[in-house]
């Protein structure tokens, strides 16, 4: 608030125009902004007043603080690597396929594609024997029925003979076809067999990436806890600091004009200092005008 709204201000509240609120809210919000300004000063100029005495507990603090912050980022730079580093081996172990696995993978899928192949076949060798059997069934039929109807004659005696030799060769595909299904069934339960050991093999192949990605988990959960740590500590130092940064920004820029010292040390940031110069007198006004004064 400059002089002339001051001036304005009054005027109006001597009419019975009282904004006591909207003044005590600007106020606030200079208050901010002084309080924003005296930080960015003390900044800008702490490495300046080693020699004013009121300000040496700020300043050597500072130089303390600023050690320790530089101490905590290099460990949480060296923090940072290794959880870095953990991430990248978990991520290997869990995304890379071993060699050895894969060949395991190779083999389960070879065994499985022989598998299919013979039930295919065993299918196949079933169907044909429920064909063979109903054809021996119907013939068998046809059998009974030519023989109670034969004359004894010449015709009716080949006949029989024709359908008792077929029968015998359907007699014997049909046991060859069990056979066959008999085989083809021994050979499924081996490479089941077979399956299941390759699935063994896998699972501790797995069970040992695990093993070795719990081991990365067990890293990134410990990196992650220091960090959270180093992280809470550096900003526990640079509220410190910016709380020092504030109180050296607010004795020399309110000192500047009445200590050579301090005016050496904001000499270029004069237009700052000037400013936060104005907004104090603002503030001043501001809470005159609410009546607080």
């Amino acid at each position: 608030m400059t002089s002339t709204r001051y001036y304005v201000a009054r005027l109006a509240q001597a009419f019975g125009y009282f904004r006591r609120n909207q003044r005590m809210a600007d106020a606030a919000s200079e208050m901010h902004l002084l309080r924003e300004a005296e930080a960015q000063l003390g900044t800008a100029v702490w490495a300046k007043v080693e020699n004013i005495e009121a300000l040496s507990v700020e300043y050597w603090n500072l130089r303390r603080f600023l050690k320790e912050r530089d101490i905590t980022e290099n460990k949480l730079m060296e923090c940072q690597g290794r959880l870095d580093q953990a991430h990248e081996e978990r991520s290997n172990v869990l995304n890379n396929t071993p060699e050895d696995q894969q060949d395991l993978l190779d083999e389960r899928i070879k065994v499985l594609t022989h598998l299919e192949e013979l039930a295919f076949e065993r299918d196949r060798i079933v169907a044909e024997a429920r064909e063979v059997r109903r054809s021996y069934d119907g013939l068998k039929m046809k059998l009974e029925v030519i023989s109670a109807e034969s004359q004894n004659t010449s015709v009716a005696h080949q006949d029989i003979t024709t359908v008792k030799e077929r029968l015998l060769q359907l007699k014997k595909r049909f046991a060859e076809l069990k056979d066959q299904r008999i085989m083809i069934g021994q050979e499924i339960e081996k490479g089941d067999t077979e399956v299941d050991i390759v699935d063994e093999k896998i699972k501790k192949t797995r069970q040992s990436r695990r093993v070795s990605a719990s081991e990365a988990f067990h890293v990134i959960g410990d990196g992650n806890k220091e960090i959270s740590a180093l992280r809470a500590e550096s900003g526990v130092l640079e509220t410190q600091m910016r709380q020092l940064y504030a109180e050296i920004g607010r004795y020399v820029s309110r000192n500047s004009y009445s200590d050579p010292s301090c005016a050496a040390a904001v000499s270029e940031h004069r237009g700052l200092v000037d400013v936060m110069r104005a907004i104090r007198r603002s503030i001043a006004l501001n809470h005159q005008l609410a009546g607080n004064t």
